[in-house]
């Protein structure tokens, strides 16, 4: 029984193979700005949810952001309106988390 390499390379026999594996350690930065995200608490249908908005860079850059934060977290969240809704409240750990990464934060409310 041929191995699965073997197998691959019979399908695709111009690919050359790459010795080194894809490295998870040139992630791209992220654009950081002047200006301060801001960070709001507000209740919908009486769950609180943390709000992130205020960032002025690329929204492929704030969706990436908004991922780390939802793993960072282990919580669900999405991204709508150029805002980063996260489920619960996490103001504090995602202050920190964002002033680690470079960025300026402000606290809204509460």
């Amino acid at each position: 029984m041929k191995s699965l390499e073997d197998q691959l390379k019979n399908l695709f026999p111009e690919h050359e193979t790459s010795e080194e594996p894809a490295s998870l350690e040139n992630k791209e930065t992220l654009w950081l700005q002047d200006d301060p995200l801001l960070c709001k608490y507000e209740k919908r249908k009486g769950k609180p949810i943390t709000i992130i908005e205020g960032y002025t860079g690329a929204d492929s850059d704030f969706k990436k952001l908004a991922k780390e934060i939802k793993q960072l977290l282990s919580v669900g969240g999405s991204f709508k309106n150029e805002k980063i809704i996260i489920q619960g409240d996490y103001r504090d750990r995602i202050m920190k988390f964002l002033q680690e990464k470079g960025f300026k934060t402000k606290r809204v409310g509460g």
